[in-house]
């Protein structure tokens, strides 16, 4: 069973499964209604309904079975209600994650083993591997780097690795267009999705308010010090790092270093301020061994987007992570994820708190 999106990647893993002999079959994954959550539905997405065409299209050119499955109330809970909940705690959170380990991972595979399939498979840019000394299932980085998406699959467990397939991970996005060329597919040059599929339009503060109704209630812009410096317009319409948009007039640029939900307060600072050396991690997700025992050292990547530093994972006895960096990281952001890599394997990962 491939998850396909519509978009061009998810198109050729298909051909390609195909090409290679499996029995395949095309899903797309109902997420949501567009006119109850995207009125006004801009820009480029992935999953939404607009694409079903495109994926059903390529489905009939490759001959194969094709079906709609309706998750749109599990997304909710799941997705969205995770990712309103994270911004009322002051955390900035990334749903794609979630997205991918309860819904795509999860409940896709779950449908895939109701029906006798034996795998599923989607458009990624990882790599699977099995370590027969350990026994294990392991998540390794892409081949072509820049797209690699390891970072946003450090949830899966041993059984969804086991089950899943990832046709693109030896291939570079040029390959891949070329092949999509090859196969004869309408959407060889389509664009890549570049934003959340649930707020095309990236003002992730207006779907939060204007959408599912959550107040941002003003409170005060303060320094270290907790010296007042102005009113903000609410925590969820700011994250760590950020300087534009602040709407202060101040003698220097001043950063947000942090927001503290107990107290509606958005601590700013100089810049110097946002670098960190060390982070906690929480829920953490183990891929290539069961559980950390003893500090190690790996490299560890704190944003998608992000190079990875060398650091030192130390387990703590609540099971969370101490994360300590040989040279100070900038603004490391709760609700985001920690990914932790030894070359090109992925260790495991969890949120930052």
């Amino acid at each position: 069973m491939v998850a396909m999106s519509g978009g061009v990647d998810s198109a050729v893993a298909a051909a390609l499964l195909v090409r290679q002999g499996y029995a395949v079959c095309g899903t797309t994954l109902k997420l949501f209604s567009e006119g109850d959550i995207l009125p006004q539905k801009t820009g480029r997405t992935c999953c939404a309904l607009s694409d079903v065409e495109d994926a059903r299209g390529v489905a009939r050119r490759l001959g194969i079975p094709y079906y709609v499955l309706n998750y749109s109330d599990r997304f909710r809970r799941d997705v969205i209600c995770r990712f309103a909940a994270a911004y009322r705690r002051g955390e900035t959170p990334n749903p794609c994650i979630d997205c991918n380990r309860y819904i795509k991972f999860a409940a896709l595979l779950s449908r895939a083993m109701l029906l006798q399939l034996d795998c599923i498979a989607t458009g990624h840019y990882a790599q699977t591997a099995y370590d027969a000394r350990t026994g294990r299932y392991l998540l390794k980085k892409a081949v072509d780097r820049a797209k690699d998406q390891t970072y946003v699959l450090y949830g899966m467990t041993q059984e969804q690795l086991r089950h899943t397939r990832f046709p693109l991970g030896s291939l570079t996005k040029q390959e891949v267009r070329r092949y999509a060329a090859d196969f004869g597919f309408d959407n060889a040059q389509k664009p890549d999705s570049q934003d959340i599929c649930f707020v095309p339009d990236g003002d992730y503060a207006s779907f939060l308010v204007d959408t599912l109704g959550i107040p941002a209630h003003p409170g005060h812009f303060t320094d270290r010090d907790g010296r007042i410096l102005g009113v903000h317009r609410g925590l969820l319409r700011y994250t760590v790092g950020q300087r534009r948009g602040l709407g202060l007039s101040l003698n220097r640029p001043m950063y947000v270093l942090s927001k503290e939900a107990s107290s509606n307060t958005v601590v700013l600072g100089d810049e110097a301020a946002l670098y960190r050396s060390t982070m906690m991690v929480r829920d953490v997700n183990w891929i290539s061994f069961p559980t950390l025992t003893a500090p190690m050292d790996a490299m560890v990547k704190t944003r998608y987007n992000q190079r990875e530093a060398p650091a030192v994972l130390t387990p703590l006895a609540d099971g969370r992570v101490l994360v300590t960096f040989q040279t100070p990281q900038r603004a490391i952001t709760p609700g985001q994820a920690a990914v932790f890599y030894q070359g090109d394997v992925v260790l495991g990962g969890g949120s930052i708190v």
